[in-house]
């Protein structure tokens, strides 16, 4: 049986910025400070800078793993150098960050391990939050089959089965082995979302804690509600990110466990391009993406 998350076992933070070291002191200043003491705090500079560098040992002093990466590997190739370095200093869980986003307060982690404990988890991610307004959430989050807003309109403590990834997700070394690392081909966009496929298929326990809170910056306004707020499609608000959006979710599309939701991913962006936006051009260029995600096309534009 795969080992579940454990708070005797040794904790490191990964966290990957780019170009942002204001935002990410605010980070570091959280996850340097936790109640539940943190091993290890790696950060991936995907700007190679060296005032990251200089933050992270004045914050972090000996704990700090600065790695600089003189290629902007996106998220997906940030996480992944940061976790299988996580995992070659013998780190028995992971906790993820990024240098926008941050624990709520200093408890965050070790509420993190309360709930992990009690459930028997290998993973278990905190209700990530509107860092302007934290009793909102950042983005919209569905328990059964009514789509929330705000964190009180929640109920329970804990919703199995679902998981922010990257926004303060705490997983275990064990879970690594059966998981792998985040597929660097997909840079940014969908990274998340294919490494929730995998946990999804793994048989592992997982979940989100709704009594541990991490704060991230409002991407709600991407999600346009459909049919009356039953369902919502995507729209990123500049095209770079529609691209990588778009031909990323064609990707996973085309992947065991994913394949069944294709048509309903048709249907959805037809019906926003199509007749909510009027938009046959956006919707072309919606199913070309798709298509090369199909194609696992990786190029760039």
């Amino acid at each position: 049986m795969t080992p579940t998350l454990n708070r005797s076992g040794r904790t490191a933070a990964v966290i990957v910025t780019h170009k942002r070291v204001e935002l990410l002191r605010a980070s570091l200043e959280q996850v340097c400070h936790q109640s539940h003491p943190v091993d290890w705090v790696v950060v991936v500079d995907n700007g190679a800078e060296s005032d990251v560098e200089k933050l992270l040992s004045e914050l972090a002093g000996e704990r700090g793993v600065y790695l600089a990466s003189h290629t902007n590997l996106g998220g997906a190739g940030g996480f992944a150098y940061g976790f299988l370095t996580a995992l070659a200093l013998g780190a028995d869980a992971i906790w993820c960050a990024d240098d926008d986003g941050r624990p709520a307060d200093h408890g965050t982690l070790a509420a993190l391990y309360d709930v992990a404990e009690s459930r028997g988890l290998h993973e278990v991610s905190p209700t990530v939050c509107n860092i302007d307004e934290p009793e909102r959430l950042a983005f919209p989050l569905r328990q059964g089959l009514t789509w929330h807003r705000r964190r009180g309109d929640l109920e329970g403590d804990f919703i199995e089965s679902y998981a922010s990834l990257f926004n303060g997700a705490l997983i275990s070394a064990p879970a690594m082995e059966i998981i792998g690392v985040p597929d660097y081909r997909l840079f940014i966009r969908g990274d998340e979302v294919e490494y929730h496929r995998r946990l999804a298929r793994s048989g592992l326990k997982y979940g989100t804690a709704l009594t541990a809170f991490y704060l991230h910056p409002d991407g709600s306004d991407e999600f346009k509600p459909i049919l009356g707020g039953r369902m919502h499609a995507q729209y990123p608000d500049n095209e770079t990110k529609r691209f990588f959006t778009y031909r990323n979710r064609g990707y996973l599309l085309s992947q065991p466990g994913n394949r069944k939701l294709a048509f309903q991913e048709f249907a959805r962006f037809g019906w926003f391009f199509l007749v909510q936006k009027r938009d046959v051009a956006g919707f072309r260029d919606w199913l070309t993406l798709q298509r090369r995600g199909f194609r696992e096309d990786f190029r760039r534009p």
